[in-house]
């Protein structure tokens, strides 16, 4: 990060352009200093809106609501002073221009605002990672997992599982320190019980399927099928738009063609790719290529086949979860419905027969894979890595304790090193420890202004 944390950082906090009301977010030590010389007005009364004319000099910005929020009782911890202008790029353009002509001033860096209220103790590192997604959040799913995400679900979780490692710790220190006292039975028993309860909590929380990072990065979703399967038109349909070309012409689609979409309030990228046959073509030979790569990596195939041809599953699918599709039903007969294989779902883009009931399909597989249920979901993998770490170093302190009183051979030193090292990878996930080697890290994804 450049700059110094002294300094008064400001920002427009809502989006550029033309709007009703464009905020600018002012935090440091400096704020209700700057507050005095662009307004005119002192000791404002925290959290109450004041109308006030802002200059830069003997120019006049505009007139629009002041707020000012004393330090520590604000969002970074600082002193900090929001104005609320008219929207639109020419008072933005001046507003800014007057921020940044105040002594000890400096436009912010993307996510510092976050930043500083991670380093004043106003949220840990979880928290605010959960206001970058709730900011980017496009689905309902995606909001509520990112809103008890950034109201420190997961923090709380993480925060008590390191202190009941640290007073675990805290006994075995205890045998380092005084080898010649014996703890008693009970507290062995103890011991073991809190172990395995750790171990089995952690073991549990990152055997979730990665539903939470599926839920906040997209479903991946792939259409795939032998060529002229209405595998554009499918995507087409679901897209509500013109997004692919459609044309009775086999191997019109030589590329992946990504889209992405709301299903039953969760997020999906789904992909149209080229027709899976044999070709002696160069470019489309690489568009298969593509195609298989795609699908090979999806959550979710939709496997297409002609009704009037249907054929055995796509090789290209066989790891993954698959809804089997039969396209263009109304142009086939009333015998040869009767006679359609009950295992594929019968659709139609064209008349929308079974479309209902195939997007209904959709959406409870998306459901099954993505719903993270009331409890607080990963949704990082550096989450995933921390506490991975954190699940060996307790599983190596249990096999080398084996926590059986009058044991002379363990060696308690190795234990509690073990528990130290399962403590600071939880550490590093909420921010508790080496929080400057990763800050730089996490608010790199962040907004300016947040």
């Amino acid at each position: 990060m450049n700059g110094s944390p002294d300094d008064t950082i400001y920002a427009l906090a809502s989006a550029a352009g033309r709007a009703g009301v464009a905020v600018f977010r002012v935090s440091g030590p400096r704020a209700f200093e700057g507050l005095q010389k662009l307004t005119g007005l002192v000791g404002l009364e925290p959290r109450y809106a004041v109308r006030a004319t802002v200059r830069d000099g003997d120019e006049t910005v505009d007139d629009g609501l002041v707020l000012a929020f004393a330090a520590p009782a604000s969002f970074t911890g600082e002193d900090v002073v929001e104005y609320q202008l008219h929207g639109g790029r020419a008072v933005e353009t001046a507003m800014l221009r007057a921020l940044g002509r105040l002594p000890g001033y400096r436009i912010a860096e993307p996510g510092e605002f976050s930043r500083r209220a991670v380093l004043n103790g106003k949220m840990d590192l979880t928290a605010a990672e959960g206001i970058a997604d709730l900011v980017d959040a496009e689905t309902d799913a995606q909001r509520i997992q990112a809103r008890r995400q950034s109201r420190g679900a997961l923090g709380v979780l993480y925060s008590d599982w390191r202190a009941q490692i640290i007073k675990i710790l805290a006994y075995i220190e205890a045998l380092v320190d005084f080898p010649d006292e014996d703890l008693p039975e009970e507290v062995w028993q103890q011991i073991r019980d809190r172990m395995e309860a750790l171990e089995t909590g952690i073991a549990v929380h990152l055997d979730d399927g990665g539903r939470g990072e599926r839920l906040r990065d997209g479903l991946r979703m792939a259409i795939v099928g032998p060529p002229n399967t209405g595998k554009s038109s499918l995507l087409n349909w679901l897209s509500r738009r013109d997004a692919a070309i459609v044309s009775d012409v086999a191997g019109t689609t030589r590329d992946v063609i990504e889209v992405h979409l709301d299903i039953g309030g969760f997020p999906v990228l789904v992909a149209d790719t080229a027709g899976l046959r044999e070709s002696m073509d160069s470019v489309e030979t690489e568009g298969i290529r593509r195609a298989r790569a795609w699908a090979a990596s999806a959550d979710l195939v939709l496997d297409l086949r002609d009704a009037a041809e249907e054929g055995a599953p796509s090789k290209a699918c066989e790891n993954q979860e698959r809804i089997l599709v039969a396209t263009k039903v109304d142009r086939l007969s009333e015998a040869a419905r009767a006679g359609l294989s009950g295992e594929r779902m019968a659709i139609s883009v064209k008349t929308g027969e079974g479309m209902d009931a195939f997007l209904s399909r959709i959406g409870n597989v998306a459901a099954d894979l993505m719903d993270v249920g009331e409890a607080p979901a990963l949704t990082r993998a550096r989450h995933r890595e921390g506490l991975t770490e954190c699940l060996e170093h307790l599983r190596r302190a249990g096999a080398l304790a084996r926590f059986e009183a009058g044991e002379e051979e363990v060696e308690y030193g190795l234990v509690a090193e073990d528990l130290r090292l399962a403590a600071r990878a939880l550490g590093r996930v909420t921010g508790a420890v080496d929080i400057e080697e990763i800050l730089d890290l996490v608010f790199s994804e962040f907004c300016i202004g947040k």
